[in-house]
């Protein structure tokens, strides 16, 4: 059983250090436009030469208002009707994309992100749920998750994502202290958290995530303690806890924290990180990696237990290995073993290609042979915390030690730090590394060298 001590702050503010999070390599930001490169058509049609289970992820990405913290793709509107538009686009894509598809291809994932996915009313999503059902096959088993905004949900939107066959809910917390939601302009109090988590497991729904994010203007230990406890009173199956991303460059509406000057400084980011650490696994939670916490019977922590089953895209970790990832609507990305591709973030762009019947897709990249062995190191280490050179180099073909000796030899900080342990047969990543993953990772990523791409803090 691997159960992370307290964290080794010294070394996380050694290492803190930008790095990507590996929901894919090479990361969405090296993607090109190129897409006489990439050739979507062509990476769809070589999926179904060597047809694997699917996973499907919408991107609904409408929002009543902005929460200034916010790094996604998103519109703001209060206009109900825009969602019955954006399922009017949703239904052109499935019926440009399913056909490309083998019919025989099973769903085992599903799922809905955002924006909200529930500033669409219950009629507009069981809409939704007749549209991918006439479209797909989905595996007895399969799961079925969507990201929710307690603050807008309701009995009929439970029901209608119960018949879609949605079993598990991410709920969008954040903090709970009221300064602190008043500065991030998100107003919601506990009873709207609880109020959810009620209905929601009222209805059938047998996992609930909650995710908070440490590093936003006001919080302290005090009231992060108190969020903490807050949300644990919900006996939440998972929690993520993110490191607020400071971005303005890229999301204005941030820009509003540096002028009031309160977000924490980096030490007291860290303290608050330590703190969520902490306090969760006195809770009983095991530290998956990453921020993501789960109670030990979690079928994600059973696999993290395992070291074996995890597997990463771009919704996180997830138990549904060796599936091709299609996404849907603007923004999404799709992954299969050859490649990505990603539509459009602009909802003009994106239904004039669909009127157009194209894919509108505007990026991608297309793997190479190296790409594809670099992506299964850096994927075993996000998910099993070790590279076994005997069964990788059967698996691909080659002998990692001598293939990789530089990046090997590269890690003589991180192995003399604790981070790290380099068997003759084994590369391992120690409980003190835990936190450090990205860090370790990033060692064998062959764009990061020289890279001009902005990626956040390793913790």
């Amino acid at each position: 059983m691997i159960i992370a001590d307290d964290l080794n702050l010294a070394l996380v503010r050694k290492y803190n250090q930008a790095a990507p999070r590996y929901t894919s390599y090479p990361p969405a930001n090296h993607f090109t436009d190129d897409l006489s490169a990439v050739r979507p058509d062509e990476l769809i049609a070589a999926d179904n030469r060597s047809p694997s289970p699917l996973s499907l992820y919408f991107h609904l990405p409408f929002c009543a208002a902005r929460c200034w913290f916010c790094g996604c793709t998103n519109i703001i509107t209060t206009h109900r009707g825009a969602a019955i538009d954006y399922l009017d686009d949703l239904a052109a894509e499935i019926a440009l994309v399913s056909p490309r598809i083998a019919s025989g291809r099973r769903v085992t994932q599903l799922h809905l992100g955002g924006g909200t996915p529930t500033f669409f009313p219950a009629e507009q999503l069981h809409r939704f749920a007749e549209l991918v059902h006439r479209h797909f096959r989905f595996a007895p088993a399969a799961e079925i998750s969507v990201e929710i905004d307690p603050r807008h949900l309701d009995a009929h939107q439970i029901l209608a994502l119960r018949i879609l066959g949605a079993r598990r809910a991410s709920i969008g917390v954040q903090d709970t202290n009221p300064e602190v939601q008043a500065a991030i302009h998100r107003i919601q109090p506990m009873e709207t958290n609880r109020r959810a988590v009620d209905k929601l497991r009222e209805a059938g729904f047998t996992s609930i995530n909650v995710d908070l994010i440490h590093g936003l203007p006001l919080q302290t230990e005090a009231t992060f303690a108190k969020t903490i406890d807050d949300v644990l009173t919900l006996q939440p199956d998972r929690l993520s806890i993110f490191s607020y991303a400071h971005i303005p460059s890229l999301k204005p509406a941030q820009r509003i924290f540096e002028q009031r000057g309160e977000l924490p400084s980096a030490e007291q980011k860290l303290a608050l990180q330590a703190l969520a650490h902490r306090r969760l696994l006195d809770a009983g939670y095991v530290d998956i990696g990453l921020d993501h916490y789960a109670r030990p019977e979690d079928e994600l922590a059973r696999a993290h237990l395992a070291s074996s089953g995890l597997q990463r895209n771009f919704q996180g970790y997830s138990t549904r290995a060796g599936a091709s990832l299609y996404g849907f609507g603007i923004s999404a990305i799709s992954s299969t073993p050859d490649g990505y591709w990603q539509n459009t973030k602009d909802l003009f762009e994106y239904r004039n290609a669909l009127a157009e019947r194209r894919l509108p897709v505007d990026r991608g990249h297309r793997l190479t042979a190296e790409d594809k062995r670099r992506r299964t190191l850096i994927m075993r280490l996000m998910c099993e915390r070790r590279l076994d050179y005997a069964a990788l180099g059967e698996e691909l073909g080659c002998d990692i030690p001598a293939t990789y000796a530089r990046e090997l030899a590269s890690l003589d900080d991180l192995e003399a730090d604790g981070v790290v342990v380099r068997e003759p047969h084994a590369l391992v990543i120690t409980l003190a590394g835990l936190p450090l993953l990205r860090v370790v990772a990033a060692r064998f990523d062959a764009y990061l060298a020289g890279s001009k791409a902005r990626h956040s803090q390793a913790v």
